[in-house]
């Protein structure tokens, strides 16, 4: 259970130092746009004030509370999961990164009301619109994780 939190700690913090360092010490909320290694890698800043996507972004304010409760519940729910399983050490390793990443959301959308999303890659003449971040990356590689290597029998 120590790597587990250690891999939610370690995915939280990157996530965080990444939006401090790129949205706000290279000043990425003003400016919009910083290429980095284009095409395929430029800081391009969006405000997620939906789920993946963007979706239900133009719903009212208090949906950003029920996106917060709905995160907390599924990373309680994975904690649970992990805790109470004979789960091996990438089985952890992976709901590590899944909590992380879902935690670095949550409290982008408590302190701006949204979540900063920043990364933006294109490649072979598809200009990719959307924009993603750390956190986002971390839970889609725990997600893929959990699916390999999670055991899905009940521990005795």
């Amino acid at each position: 259970m120590r790597i587990f939190g250690l891999m939610a700690l370690l995915a939280l913090a990157c996530d965080q130092l990444s939006k401090l360092v790129v949205v706000h010490w290279m000043d990425l909320k003003t400016i919009g746009l910083i290429d980095v290694a284009p095409p395929f890698l430029t800081f391009r800043m969006g405000w997620n004030y939906g789920i993946n996507f963007g979706l239900f972004s133009g719903v009212e304010v208090w949906a950003r509370w029920v996106l917060i409760i709905i995160a907390l519940l599924i990373v309680g729910m994975v904690a649970i999961w992990m805790r109470n399983g004979q789960q091996g050490k990438w089985a952890l390793i992976s709901a590590g990164l899944l909590t992380g990443g879902a935690l670095g959301n949550v409290v982008d959308r408590i302190m701006y009301g949204a979540v900063a999303d920043f990364l933006n890659m294109s490649c072979c003449g598809f200009d990719n619109p959307y924009a993603f971040n750390v956190a986002d990356i971390s839970i889609f590689v725990g997600a893929i994780g959990l699916m390999f290597f999670a055991d899905g029998k009940k521990a005795a």
